[in-house]
């Protein structure tokens, strides 16, 4: 039995996701995989990726997992990480892609000329490094994190859902983004837990033992 899936379509590195899983749920078997079949059969569906999202949905399609992502997405535990988040959105800026339409909304871009902080600083985009993350509703994924705890994050773009409802956490970079995002048994996020060290950690765990209930 596959207790966890993390959908590998070729865009980033799923060794550190994978081994977090492992560090979190020892007695889980994780597995990283391309195989629809083997999405299907799991217990619950990790979807990360690095990259430009046109290359993301390129790949996905080309190895034929469109179906295995949405079919999980509707049915059990599903993590979206960084792209992974991105992917389940309509459609993005970069690069004018359709996405996979799952959750209503867009990615946009940072845009250049709000880059910069309280003092006039100019900011680097992407957005890279420790930021604070703000949970705007309770949620099982959350337990045992403090509010404003600080994740790790690297991305260019953010999502930015039609239904405020939607948003589960939010960050500033100056101006706040959509940072997590929750509906039923969908729960992504725009940063890394993986790279998080501890309250990544406690994300995933929680994730490990999540039951898809809100």
């Amino acid at each position: 039995m596959i207790d966890i899936a993390i959908i590998d379509y070729g865009m980033g590195n799923l060794r550190s996701v994978s081994k977090a899983l492992e560090h979190v749920a020892p007695d889980k078997n994780v597995v990283v995989t391309s195989d629809p079949t083997q999405i299907d059969a799991a217990g619950r569906v990790v979807f990360p990726g690095q990259g430009a999202m046109p290359d993301c949905m390129r790949e996905l399609d080309a190895r034929n997992l469109r179906a295995a992502v949405i079919a999980a997405a509707a049915s059990k535990p599903f993590l979206g990480i960084c792209i992974g988040l991105q992917l389940l959105f309509e459609h993005s800026e970069e690069g004018n892609t359709v996405g996979l339409g799952i959750l209503p909304g867009k990615v946009k871009r940072f845009a250049m000329q709000d880059m910069h902080d309280a003092q006039g600083n100019k900011l680097k985009v992407p957005h890279m490094g420790w930021n604070q993350v703000y949970q705007s509703q309770a949620h099982p994924l959350w337990a045992g994190i403090e509010d404003g705890s600080r994740f790790y994050f690297v991305h260019s773009y953010y999502v930015e859902p039609v239904d405020s409802g939607l948003v589960a956490g939010f960050s500033e970079y100056p101006s706040r983004f959509t940072s997590a995002v929750a509906r039923d048994n969908i729960f992504a996020v725009q940063f890394h837990p993986e790279k998080s060290q501890h309250d990544g950690l406690k994300l995933l765990s929680n994730f490990v033992h999540w039951n898809g209930n809100s």
